[in-house]
């Protein structure tokens, strides 16, 4: 059953807390790594979002990267499911993420280029120096080395 109209993510907020449900996308492309940006954050993460209810993680992915580049990709495959612990302004989070590898396509995003969330830019961030990027999770700065 998936119910078009509702569109809620997986989820819940707390007193003391927020659980979510999200798919995130590594996009590799000349090996380098498409990845996001806040100006209001200090780190890059990668492209995804949350699942919706009634939505599956694939679907999830796909939608939020038309949503945020405004291209139709493809998943190549699943490479990692993490389970991970942290605080964001104070609030304590538990987050499962289903992280997809996208096929090869022919996109043309510069760097810098805005998506469609407030302060949000795209840079394509060379995986031979993720281990000195501050990216997150910071599992990917050494397991994509292995795994693309």
């Amino acid at each position: 059953f998936r119910s078009p109209a509702l569109k809620m993510d997986v989820g819940y907020k707390i007193a003391d807390g927020r659980f979510s449900l999200r798919s995130a996308a590594l996009i590799i492309k000349d090996n380098k790594l498409l990845a996001c940006k806040n100006a209001n954050y200090d780190c890059f993460y990668t492209l995804g979002g949350g699942i919706n209810l009634n939505e599956a993680s694939t679907d999830a992915v796909l939608r939020e990267l038309r949503e945020e580049t405004g291209y139709e990709f493809e998943i190549d495959r699943l490479v990692f499911i993490q389970e991970r612990y942290f605080s964001l302004k104070d609030c304590r989070q538990h987050e499962v993420v289903f992280f997809y590898l996208m096929k090869n396509v022919d996109v043309n995003i510069d760097n810098g280029t805005k998506t469609n969330q407030q302060s949000e830019h795209l840079h394509w961030l060379p995986i031979d120096e993720l281990d000195i990027t501050n990216l997150v999770p910071a599992f990917l700065k050494t397991a994509l080395k292995k795994h693309t």
